[in-house]
């Protein structure tokens, strides 16, 4: 499992803009339980200078965050991003091209409040709960009109460009939730959440005699003299499941372990790819646990050729491509380590090869490998699939997370009857292979392929085969969905995906 969604807990939209008439500013009003959310600018609607504008303000769950980072079941800083996501409402209005958002977190806290007209901006809280541009909350006044945010001094604002005006927001917000799960032990700033607007380029120009702002209007003497009216996101009321704002935490949790799919240096491949990676797991009364002699550290690994029978390892240590006989393995995650490799093939290749992991003369495990020699071919491969998820169940709770392992075996493959009755099936592990959700309904996408550079949907493979966590949470309960994959074909340089559809539902695990 490489994506968790933290939805927004609070959300509204603050605004100086006029109420119908052009008489009466809605400085006052909320708009915390409006289905939607906007950002907007407009410039010279009443004077040739008259400034409106109007804010976002979400908060999202950081403890929750805080918590299952504790748990392990999001990694330590520095291994995840963090993106905070909104999602494009449509809508009858104008919508503005070519500007820029910024995403910049709230200094003080502020209140939600049950306001709901975006448009005459009627909902005026007059002290009752609920921000709005003049007040974060009934008792407290913002100390700068339009929301107070952390300086770019201590935490630099997120930004992103729009062209067409119909995008979602997604923009990396890493260092703002560190910097929200530190909080004030840290010296950092605490979780007031984040405003989302124009960037002060393309708000609204106005000129204050003072330097200063007047009344609720921005002193911005660089602003835009064009309005950008008028962007909309769902908010977190709205019905739609996969529309509500959320913070989306991605990371690279793919185990690529090469037990399975191990391979004789040859002079055929470049060094990257004579390189071996094999792991080990230890699970103590059916949970991964740290050894307590190498711990977090280092751990060394030694490869032997077997015995008369092939049946356990025999002789010396088998010296490696660099001379050594021990390999330096390390600490991977909670009871994995890792150790890389290269060894090279003798005149007559070892059938097996044995691993065995230690620390002095004090040995944790041996494991057996079957080294595949290199060879080139004659023709182009263009390979086709059998593919099967050999544990996928019809149904799944919406609070569980699952393991998916995936068989894959080429499609031509002819087995003879002896074989078929002496042996299992063959299969092919995929090193760079990626998974996508869509419900089956609409063909919506859930879960797209994460390809880039966090790799979330990236699957991982073992001796067994390729296989996946996912976390059910993610969608909406109620519904079918469906599984695709894509494979990486290096010849193409893109990916290409496969054929098979595999469908499951999943059930509101409190009904």
């Amino acid at each position: 499992m490489a994506i968790k969604r933290y939805r927004a807990d609070a959300d509204t939209t603050i605004v100086n803009a006029f109420q119908p008439g052009l008489k009466t500013r809605g400085t006052g009003a909320n708009m915390g339980e409006a289905d939607v959310s906007e950002v907007f600018s407009i410039y010279g609607r009443e004077t040739t200078s008259s400034q409106e504008l109007s804010r976002i303000l979400t908060k999202f769950p950081i403890s929750t965050i805080s918590t299952d980072r504790t748990a392990g079941r999001i990694p330590a800083s520095g291994s995840v991003s963090f993106y905070l996501r909104l999602f494009s409402a449509e809508h009858s209005k104008t919508v503005p091209r070519d500007y820029t958002l910024v995403a910049q977190p709230v200094s003080q806290s502020w209140q939600e409040g049950v306001g709901l007209d975006l448009e005459g901006y009627k909902d005026l809280t007059k002290g009752n709960t609920g921000a709005n541009w003049m007040s974060a909350s009934n008792t407290t006044a913002w100390t700068t009109v339009g929301g107070d945010y952390v300086p770019e001094s201590i935490c630099p604002a997120s930004v992103q460009s729009f062209s067409t005006g119909l995008e979602d927001l997604e923009i990396n917000i890493t260092q703002m939730v560190e910097d929200w799960i530190t909080g004030s032990a840290g010296k950092k700033f605490d979780n007031y959440g984040v405003g989302v607007r124009l960037s002060s380029s393309y708000e609204a120009y106005f000129s204050s005699s003072t330097g200063q702002n007047s009344g609720s209007l921005i002193d911005n003497v660089n602003g835009a003299t064009k309005s950008y009216y008028t962007k909309r996101f769902f908010a977190r009321g709205t019905q739609f499941f996969f529309k509500r704002p959320v913070i989306e935490a991605r990371w690279n949790s793919t185990v690529k372990d090469d037990r399975g799919d191990f391979y004789y240096s040859s002079s055929l491949a470049p060094a990257a790819d004579n390189l071996n990676v094999i792991y080990l797991y230890n699970y103590v009364r059916g949970r991964l646990t740290n050894i307590p002699g190498p711990d977090t550290g280092a751990i060394l690994v030694s490869l032997y050729s077997g015995s008369s029978d092939n049946s356990a390892p025999s002789g010396s240590k088998l010296v490696l491509y660099d001379g050594n006989t021990n390999i330096t393995g390390g600490y991977k995650s909670t009871g994995i380590y890792t150790a890389s490799m290269a060894i090279t093939a003798t005149v007559s290749p070892i059938a097996t090869l044995y691993d065995v992991w230690h620390s002095g003369s004090t040995e944790y495990f041996t494991g057996s490998i079957t080294p595949i020699v290199l060879k080139p071919a004659q023709t182009v491969a263009t390979p086709t699939y059998y593919m099967n998820i050999t544990n996928l169940k019809g149904k799944y709770r919406d609070n569980e997370t699952a393991r998916f392992n995936l068989y894959i075996r080429n499609k031509n493959w002819s087995p003879t009857i002896y074989t078929v009755a002496n042996s299992t099936p063959e299969s092919t592990t995929i090193v760079s292979a990626s998974y996508r959700v869509f419900r089956t309904m609409d063909a919506f996408e859930a879960i797209p392929y994460g390809t880039s550079s966090d790799l979330y949907t990236q699957l991982s493979y073992d001796e067994s085969g390729n296989y996946f966590d996912f976390d059910m949470n993610l969608l909406q309960p109620g519904y079918t969905y469906a599984f695709k994959f894509a494979f990486y074909d290096t010849a193409l340089v893109s990916w290409v995906e496969q054929p098979p559809v595999f469908k499951f539902r999943v059930e509101d695990y409190e009904h």
